[in-house]
């Protein structure tokens, strides 16, 4: 069944809080922005929203029926992402500052890494399931479909806006020291996005 226009203007308004609000995406876009630029951060846009839209209409069309069917698949993911996310958050602290980095292995997220992240991403999850049942709660082709187009089309520019402020703080953390700080706190602040997985 086709989605009506106001459900569409609501998902819309719900895809755009979601994807603009700060997360373990943006806030690893605000850091790549800082440390690599935005031209070397775009795949890593690209990335987030091609794979949450392949995940949004694959959770809709029945992926999240595992969780119910078996529920320690849940657990695995979730201890999963704590993990991967707490590795990110030391590789952003540990990130070498400018005038190392030419010498130092370190590059920003591939697309087909970002696409990847987002399984391992308890936002994504959470945005994703909640989308579906709210806005395709029949879970038919054409709502599922339609719900994942409209996050693939409003997630992309609002996680440009995040690689865009990381490309503004680049050029104010000049020196190594202030750029080391900005990674640290990001680091941080990515650690930060694992209470709510934590405390449930």
């Amino acid at each position: 069944m086709p989605i009506s226009t106001d459900l569409l203007l609501a998902l819309i308004l719900y895809a755009f809080v979601a994807s603009i609000t700060p997360g373990p995406n943006n806030l690893m876009l605000l850091a790549s922005g800082a440390n690599f630029g935005f031209r070397r951060t775009l795949p890593h846009m690209l990335g987030i929203g091609g794979g949450f839209t392949v995940m949004v209409a694959l959770v809709g069309l029945g992926l999240a029926g595992l969780f119910v069917t078996y529920p320690p698949a849940r657990l695995v993911l979730t201890v999963l992402s704590v993990l991967y996310l707490l590795w990110l958050s030391w590789k952003i602290a540990t990130a070498a500052p400018p005038d190392r980095q030419a010498t130092v292995a370190t590059k920003p997220f591939s697309f087909l890494q970002a696409a990847a992240f987002q399984w391992v991403n308890p936002k994504a999850w959470t945005m994703a399931l909640t989308a579906n049942t709210l806005y395709a709660p029949a879970a038919d082709l054409p709502s599922v479909l339609a719900v994942a187009l409209a996050f693939g089309a409003v997630n992309l520019p609002c996680v440009s806006v995040w690689a865009a402020m990381g490309t503004v703080l680049r050029r104010i953390l000049r020196t190594p020291t202030g750029l080391r700080l900005f990674n640290g706190a990001m680091a941080l602040l990515l650690v930060a996005t694992l209470w709510p997985v934590l405390r449930t």
